[in-house]
């Protein structure tokens, strides 16, 4: 060791009286002045991100092109319990892609998202006997249903208030025993609750007090009960993007990236580094868009509660549908619907060429998306509280931002909509 040590001294000797020990290059004149170093933007060191469980495995059960369209998204994969929380010690777990409990104490399985104005497709099934039920804008641990959430009962006809019902509410007429399987679509706006079970319209409820949002909660009463194909679809969503021009955007010139609207009313994206930032601030909020990368491996972001007018300072959700070794639960950039830095996708569920869909969520400390109507993410930032994101926890309202990475980007956006 001591001979290979006494060997790079002298290599290193050699290499200082020959070239100096500025940063010139062999062959510089010597009275010229060193060159200025390249002006680099700090980058705040982080940490790798966690590994995320939950992997899916194919196939994944994907929602249809029309539902896409459409705005819904999968609150249930199918296989795994990923964005979902139990509040009681119950047996929840995944069976023959549905989602089961029969014992344990009683209480609620939630998202971990929560959500205001929507329609909510579920499939039950219950033997006779059974006492369960759906909670909408409900809290975790509920107190009063008649205050606390919209218990939508899943009970026998003899029940005080039998399938169809809101628990303390208001009573649906008709029986509607069956230990078959069943579906309800229960649309919740603006503190009206209707809802249709088996297509049947059942109950029309106004809240004279509308709740706030809530999670979706499925309920361990009594008895045996399964839910399966479980997908809701955001209401009250206002376009921030008008397909003519850019209102209500503000671009950066002085980046490489330039910014345009389509004939066909898309928000063009090429070259980069640059963004385009919403002149409007938003704090919690629910948005989807549309994306399509025009050639493989390329990469774009969507930036959300950034500080105005700065370079791309705020939360990442990653746009990028590259995954490694054939497999797409190994994003190859952090993946689609990941946060950067914080959580990679657990799932590549986009391709490049081919228009995406992404739905990204924004609570409080609680960040959660979806991917071509698939949970990929979800993460809270546990770290203290900062009005730098890149620093710290930042609950304070920001612009939203769209990427242009590099020199190679070349996106198309539409149908960018959100609701506060």
């Amino acid at each position: 060791m001591r001979i290979y040590k006494l060997a790079w001294m002298i290599l290193l000797l050699v290499c200082m009286t020959q070239l100096g020990c500025g940063s010139k290059k062999p062959g510089a004149n010597p009275n010229d002045p060193a060159p200025e170093p390249p002006s680099i933007e700090p980058v705040e060191p982080v940490d790798e991100p966690p590994a995320i469980s939950f992997k899916l495995a194919e196939p994944v059960a994907r929602l249809s092109d029309e539902e896409l369209n459409d705005g819904w998204i999968s609150l249930f994969d199918g296989q795994t319990l990923f964005g979902w929380k139990s509040y009681s010690d119950a047996n929840w777990s995944v069976e023959d892609g549905t989602i089961v409990v029969d014992s344990g104490d009683k209480g609620l399985l939630c998202t971990t998202s929560r959500f205001a104005n929507y329609t909510l497709k579920v499939e039950f099934k219950s033997a006779k006997g059974t006492n369960s039920g759906i909670f909408l804008n409900t809290a975790g641990d509920v107190t009063d249903p008649a205050k606390d959430c919209y218990e939508l009962n899943i009970a026998d006809s003899d029940n005080p208030f039998p399938s169809g019902s809101l628990v303390k509410r208001l009573k649906a007429e008709g029986k509607f025993d069956s230990d078959q399987w069943q579906s309800y679509e229960v649309t919740v706006n603006q503190g009206k609750v209707v809802v249709n079970l088996d297509g049947n319209s059942v109950l029309e409820y106004t809240d004279p007090a509308p709740l706030p949002r809530g999670f979706i909660g499925l309920q361990l009463n009594e008895g045996r009960v399964a839910f399966r194909n479980i997908k809701l679809k955001p209401l009250a969503m206002e376009a921030i993007f008008n397909g003519k021009d850019l209102s209500g955007w503000k671009t950066y010139p002085d980046m490489d990236s330039v910014y345009s609207v389509t004939e066909n009313g898309e928000m063009s994206v090429e070259n980069g580094p640059g963004q385009i930032e919403t002149e409007e601030s938003y704090s919690d909020f629910i948005l989807q868009l549309q994306s399509i990368s025009h050639a493989p491996d390329l990469n774009s972001g969507l930036f959300f509660r950034c500080i105005p007018g700065e370079q791309m300072n705020g939360y990442e959700c990653q746009i990028s549908n590259s995954y490694n070794n054939g497999d797409r639960s190994q994003p190859a950039d952090c993946g689609t619907g990941g946060i950067f830095r914080r959580q990679d996708a657990r799932y590549v569920a986009g391709d490049d060429n081919s228009w995406g869909f992404i739905t990204l969520i924004a609570d409080g400390a609680h960040i959660a998306a979806w991917s071509n109507g698939i949970q990929v993410s979800d993460w809270t930032d546990d770290r203290k509280a900062d009005p730098n994101p890149r620093k710290g926890l930042r609950l304070e309202a920001g612009t939203i931002m769209i990427q242009g990475h590099d020199p190679t980007t070349n996106y198309s956006f539409r149908e960018i909509k959100i609701a506060k």
